[in-house]
């Protein structure tokens, strides 16, 4: 089983790293709009040091939702799917390897380039440490509730709408305590709550998300 799950994650960083769009055009989306935010709103380096940690989450969801919005449709459309539910491996198991996947090909890419962006923003390097972890905790839950969204509207009409409208409210605690964290580290109190919280989440999200998604792609697939 777990060699199963090992040779499924290989695949998929192969595959995902083949196919560029999957991992470029969020990487490139993220640069570009924060990028923007200077030219649209002041370059004013103390104002740009309270926004940025929102203009870096609000961007991470955004290019999150641009990254998995196709990350079923390969195995929907070459057959895949239907070996992954006759797999004697667990469904959840081979879903979680899968997410996993596409997490370390797509949005750790983003985190990486977020010091960066925050140097350039003037940002202070305990904020920038802080931001970094928060998004280390938030964006798999981005990432889960995508794929489950995804899972949702597989198959419909205009997804991209509907896909929206489902993700946006499920990701907005995420939103409030990743942002929630830098600014606790920024007025000097204690971020040990807000990045409990997080990590909760993350874990809740891990732990049930993975089977909900399951359920729905086998009933999907029933239909």
């Amino acid at each position: 089983m777990l060699k199963t799950a090992w040779l499924v994650f290989k695949s998929e960083l192969i595959l995902l790293s083949r196919r560029s769009q999957e991992w470029l055009y969020p990487l490139g989306f993220f640069v570009i709009v924060i990028s923007l935010f200077p030219l649209a709103l002041t370059p004013d380096p103390a104002l740009l040091q309270k926004l940025f940690p929102g203009f870096v989450w609000i961007t991470a969801l955004l290019a999150s939702l641009l990254s998995v919005q196709h990350i079923f449709y390969t195995e929907l459309e070459d057959g895949g799917m239907e070996q992954l539910l006759l797999s004697q491996t667990p469904l959840t198991l081979l879903l979680i390897v899968k997410l996993a996947a596409q997490w370390l090909v797509t949005q750790i890419p983003l985190i990486l380039l977020t010091p960066v962006l925050g140097i350039m923003f003037h940002l202070p390097a305990g904020a920038i440490t802080e931001l970094c972890i928060s998004l280390l905790l938030g964006t798999p839950i981005l990432t889960v509730l995508g794929s489950f969204a995804v899972a949702l509207t597989l198959g419909l009409r205009q997804q991209g709408v509907l896909l929206g409208l489902i993700f946006l409210p499920l990701v907005t605690p995420v939103l409030v305590f990743g942002v929630n964290i830098v600014q606790q580290s920024q007025s000097g109190f204690s971020v040990a709550g807000p990045t409990a919280f997080l990590a909760a989440l993350l874990l809740l999200a891990m732990t049930l998300i993975p089977g909900a998604i399951a359920a729905v792609l086998r009933v999907n697939m029933d239909d």
